[in-house]
């Protein structure tokens, strides 16, 4: 295989999963941990992925990953998360379903439930749940985002205000090791802390690689979670900060 053609593979398998080690490219690839080493180091220098120990993963910092590779990263786990997070929603509640690939995988496994209400700024679920006669939809309104189908500002603020939902399923780009969960813009942000003050029951779902992620801006804190899905156990320590708070983690 060709440099250029490996560079674009690793590429790949780091847009799929997240995160690619040098042992496992090595063996993957059939080449030398040195190899990849100096393939990594390329793919750093371009922009392309983030070296960090033992390997690399999707860069972040002050602007997102596009949507659609968004949508492509982890999407497996995406699906286990977004089973498990349908499991929770009951016929005649009104749910909350904000920005993000994880809460249209989500709308994609309530296609089918009966006697829904849901509330959403994202362009996409409504979209999607459209095709569930059985799903009441309310679009927020809002100022429209076309990177990714988002609903933000004071109109959106405004229409969540004048609900009180039973489940309100949100993202977040990143997660610290605080437990802070961590977004890229402001608009969104403030939308989510507006969700978070007008649900009974707040539930976040975020795949593992927002463990190896950076964001700039602080939505708050898993303590203000009742509910975190994902797919990988949390580290010890934020496991323990969790069971503190009263969060519940459920491991999909």
């Amino acid at each position: 295989m060709s440099d250029n053609l490996r560079l674009s593979d690793i590429l790949t398998l780091a847009r799929t999963s997240g995160k690619v080690t040098v042992e496992g490219l090595a063996a993957h690839f059939g080449v030398t941990v040195q190899t990849i080493r100096r393939d990594l180091a390329a793919l750093d220098s371009a922009g392309h992925l983030a070296r960090v120990h033992g390997g690399a993963v999707l860069p972040s910092g002050t602007a997102n990953i596009a949507h659609a590779e968004r949508r492509q990263l982890n999407a497996p786990a995406k699906v286990r998360i977004a089973e498990a997070a349908a499991k929770r929603v009951q016929a005649g509640m009104t749910i909350f379903l904000g920005i993000g690939t994880s809460t249209e995988a989500l709308s994609r496994a309530l296609l089918h439930h009966p006697d829904l209400q849901v509330i959403t700024n994202n362009f996409h679920v409504a979209e999607i749940l459209a095709a569930n006669p059985a799903a009441q939809m309310i679009l927020t309104g809002g100022s429209y985002r076309r990177s990714d189908g988002g609903l933000v500002g004071p109109a959106a603020i405004a229409t969540i205000r004048q609900f009180r939902c039973d489940l309100a399923f949100f993202g977040c780009s990143a997660l610290d090791e605080r437990g802070d969960m961590l977004d890229f813009d402001l608009a969104e942000v403030e939308v989510n802390r507006a969700i978070l003050d007008h649900a009974r029951q707040r539930v976040l779902l975020a795949d593992h690689s927002k463990l190896t992620r950076r964001a700039p801006v602080r939505v708050g804190s898993l303590r203000d979670v009742d509910l975190l899905i994902t797919d990988a156990p949390l580290p010890a320590a934020l496991t323990e900060a969790c069971g503190g708070w009263g969060t519940e983690i459920r491991v999909a």
